[in-house]
């Protein structure tokens, strides 16, 4: 049976690819830091699924509870064939107004988490050739609230999923980014944010990401209204992974040009 790891998987989002991969017949590796949460969602998924759910609680923003998931994934004895990088953290303050330890914080959960939980897995994936990296960036990777250094943690989320989803070709692991607009986790509520009427279920956004992880998408968009903008703003980079793509292709078909592009 497969396995599938989530940070941050005992609420919001997580729990929600938790309760979908658990009914595709994964088993779980569930990863937060409130281990009273983290023990009742791992006791529901399995009264509900019954499949194996181990948890790990960790604070992703300590490097030794980090290095904890790092050799977690990198066990061959316990593979995991999927990996959500889910957790995350938003600084509600300006940037010049914002503590540097809260910044530092959300830097290590949104950024150098996602960096090294990803650079754990896939030499395991590559190996066995097989394997998923879900990344979960955010519509505020393109369009950042005024101020906020979340949006740009998310941005290097997108662009780092592309290049690691363009260097996988032909192992049989995939990567895929996912890029919604705000969602009912209940999170904007707890710390009065405002979702506005577009806000998506966490299940919508979960069906969408696995739909388009099956297709080999790279990027999944959920919303239409969303879609419509992200397809205008990333037209740049379709065109230029379209020419990688063609380069690659005559490359490997031996067809080579003689002299620099013109």
């Amino acid at each position: 049976m497969a396995t599938a790891l989530i940070t941050g998987g005992n609420t919001g989002l997580g729990a929600a690819f938790a309760r979908r991969l658990a009914v595709d017949g994964h088993d779980l590796v569930l990863v937060a830091r409130d281990k009273e949460r983290l023990a009742a969602t791992a006791d529901a998924l399995r009264a509900a699924y019954g499949v194996r759910v181990e948890t790990l609680r960790a604070d992703l923003t300590v490097a030794e509870e980090r290095a904890v998931v790092e050799q977690r994934l990198a066990d061959g004895s316990a593979p995991v064939d999927v990996l959500v990088n889910n957790a995350a953290l938003i600084v509600q303050q300006l940037f010049d107004e914002a503590s540097m330890a809260a910044l530092q914080d959300e830097l290590d959960v949104n950024v150098t988490a996602v960096l090294r939980l990803t650079r754990a897995a896939l030499p395991g994936m590559i190996a066995r050739r097989r394997g998923s990296v879900i990344n979960i960036a955010s519509f505020a990777g393109y369009l950042p609230p005024a101020g906020w250094s979340y949006g740009a943690g998310k941005a290097w989320v997108l662009s780092f999923t592309d290049s690691i989803a363009a260097s996988l070709a032909g192992t049989g692991v995939r990567a895929i980014a996912v890029a919604p607009g705000a969602v009912k986790t209940g999170y904007h509520e707890r710390n009065g944010l405002s979702t506005g009427r577009s806000a998506m279920q966490p299940e919508a956004v979960v069906d969408r990401c696995l739909a388009d992880l099956a297709k080999g998408r790279a990027l999944c968009v959920p919303g239409p209204a969303y879609r419509v903008v992200v397809t205008a703003l990333e037209l740049p980079r379709t065109v230029l992974r379209a020419l990688a793509k063609l380069a690659r292709h005559n490359r490997e078909r031996g067809v080579h040009r003689e002299g620099p592009p013109r």
